[in-house]
């Protein structure tokens, strides 16, 4: 009898094995689909990441390319790229003298021969301050040797003594090797120079006769009705915020450099108006105009006077009047809309400095406007959207 019980016990377990087999091989059926789509899961993930990496290097090796081209290219692209902000500056100008029914290409040939026609101005203007200042030249060095040696003796490791600064005896051919190389200096630095500014007015004619056409050419590549009205956005954007800008700060600039002028001429200055004018354009470069006017101010005004003190005044003077514009009239014009970071600005200067030397420090802020305008234009929400005629 034990040992049927222990038999029919034996049978029942197997009947209960047989009967759980079927859930058993599902359970592990789904663990496996389980792992295989976690590591599918993983893998994409690690495709994906991969994917983006590749991206990111991707746009990094194109913008090396693309900033080696700018720098490599700079003898034409620093005048065309000026033209073209100075072109999009005038731009309200261009389209007030179209109301008034005058030609295109004849705006062209009225607000480019302006422009040419200040700079001549600015040259005139700077012309004989410049030949004042080249005559005094030698008294001037002779002034900065004897005010600077006092300190300089204080550093003996310098080695630099009063007789440094002293030229000795020339002969005529040393005289004629060392113009010689002058005169190799300058023409290979004004050669350049002259290809540029042709380069400049050439491109800057050209822009505004054609700058309906090409407006219209850049909306039309744009295949969506929302892509269009997102370029006129941008372009109109461009525009307005460049002319406006350009155009007061112009104004108020005009009066720290007149400011300027009056310092320098209160402070006893050397040719005043000289620098005012480079207040005025030195005003346009953010951060490092003003500094090294400051600098420069203090330098001249300690050579200039005994006093250090009296010295020092042109330099705190106009440093308090830039401040006060900057800080005060100049958003209380401009208004907040047109604010921009200073941390950004001042790398911006930096950034195209190091690429285009001093032209780049005054587009600096010009391309900071514009790339300002079209991330205001792309990526701010709500505004108010014009309608295409028709």
């Amino acid at each position: 009898m034990e040992f049927d019980k222990i038999a029919a016990g034996r049978s029942d377990a197997a009947t209960a094995t047989q009967d759980a087999g079927p859930g058993i091989d599902r359970n592990a059926s789904h663990a496996q689909e389980d792992e295989t789509e976690i590591f599918g899961l993983s893998h994409r993930r690690g495709r994906d990441k991969l994917d983006i990496a590749a991206s990111w290097a991707t746009i990094g090796i194109f913008l090396m390319l693309a900033f080696t081209a700018v720098y490599t290219m700079s003898l034409i692209l620093i005048p065309v790229t000026l033209a073209v902000v100075v072109g999009m500056i005038l731009g309200l100008a261009a389209e007030r003298l179209s109301k008034l029914g005058i030609p295109r290409v004849l705006n062209a040939v009225i607000l480019s021969s302006g422009v040419a026609l200040v700079i001549f101005l600015i040259i005139n203007a700077l012309a004989g301050p410049v030949a004042k200042l080249a005559q005094q030249a030698p008294d001037f060095f002779q002034r900065t040797s004897d005010r600077l040696m006092p300190y300089l003796d204080r550093f003996k490791w310098l080695h630099i003594s009063s007789e440094t600064f002293q030229g000795s005896s020339m002969s005529i051919s040393t005289l004629l090797e060392n113009s010689g190389n002058v005169l190799h200096v300058v023409s290979t630095s004004l050669t350049p120079a002259i290809v540029q500014i042709l380069i400049f007015f050439a491109a800057l004619l050209l822009f505004l006769a054609g700058r309906l056409s090409l407006r219209k050419t850049i909306i039309m590549t744009f295949s969506t009705r929302t892509s269009r009205l997102n370029a006129i956005r941008i372009i109109n954007a461009v525009e307005r915020v460049l002319g406006f800008y350009f155009a007061t700060a112009s104004l108020i600039y005009a009066g720290i450099g007149l400011a300027m002028t009056l310092i320098a001429y209160v402070g006893g200055m050397s040719v005043p108006v000289l620098w005012g004018v480079f207040a005025f354009v030195s005003s346009f470069i953010p951060f490092l105009g003003v500094t090294t006017m400051t600098i420069a101010l203090a330098i001249a005004g300690i050579i200039t006077h005994s006093d250090i003190i009296f010295g020092l005044a042109p330099a705190v003077a106009f440093f308090a009047v830039h401040m006060a514009v900057e800080n005060l009239v100049f958003p209380a014009v401009m208004g907040r809309q047109w604010e921009l970071n200073p941390f950004v600005v001042f790398l911006a200067i930096i950034f195209w400095t190091w690429m285009w030397g001093a032209v780049g420090a005054m587009l600096a802020l010009p391309l900071s406007l514009i790339v300002m305008a079209i991330i205001d234009e792309l990526f701010i929400e709500e505004k108010a959207q014009p309608q295409l005629p028709g």
